[in-house]
């Protein structure tokens, strides 16, 4: 699968059942929690990379950096128990494009070849992690190791989504033994 088809993505995951009534405990994991979370919302549930239906959210609150979500389909807490550490999805293409030509979606980027300013091949992004200190790219290089790469515009100087890649300028060190 390229980059630029319908992929699915991960929006939050069942940390554990609240509760009697069958509630979810859910860890985040989007930037749009106030999109994606919302009464009437439908989301994809996956058990181990496979799809196991849907849920229909009928309320969410927040609850100590989390949220608690009730869904139409789990009725009790085994039901809700029984969902423990699965995921929850959405396909790409329910996201909303971005309006910044210089911000991207994770998945967009995911597979993309990343190339130094020379055009010598280094490898494939194969993650965007979030940190406190800012993204980084997650880059396969062509040994095989993981390199980390920030995502500015200093060091990525181009992003180039119809060719599929990535342009880098590392500064010295960063990029070592390539």
């Amino acid at each position: 699968m390229t980059n630029r088809e319908a992929s699915t993505l991960v929006v939050g995951r069942i940390v554990k059942s609240h509760g009697v009534r069958g509630e979810l405990v859910v860890e985040v994991r989007t930037d749009s929690p106030e999109q994606r979370f919302v009464p009437g919302a439908v989301l994809g549930v996956q058990r181990r990379g496979h799809d196991r239906g849907r849920l229909v959210l009928a309320a969410v609150r927040p609850h100590a950096g989390r949220l608690l979500v009730f869904a139409e389909e789990v009725e009790g807490r085994e039901a809700a128990e029984e969902l423990r550490g699965a995921l929850l999805t959405v396909s790409s293409d329910e996201l909303e494009d971005l309006e910044d030509p210089e911000e991207f979606h994770d998945h967009q980027l995911v597979g993309l070849r990343v190339v130094l300013t020379s055009g010598s091949d280094v490898g494939e992004v194969e993650e965007v992690l979030h940190t406190p200190a800012g993204e980084l790219l997650s880059v396969r290089d062509l040994a095989g190791a993981e390199r980390l790469v920030p995502f500015v515009s200093e060091i990525v100087p181009e992003v180039d989504l119809a060719a599929g890649r990535v342009v880098v300028d590392p500064p010295e060190g960063l990029l070592e033994d390539l």
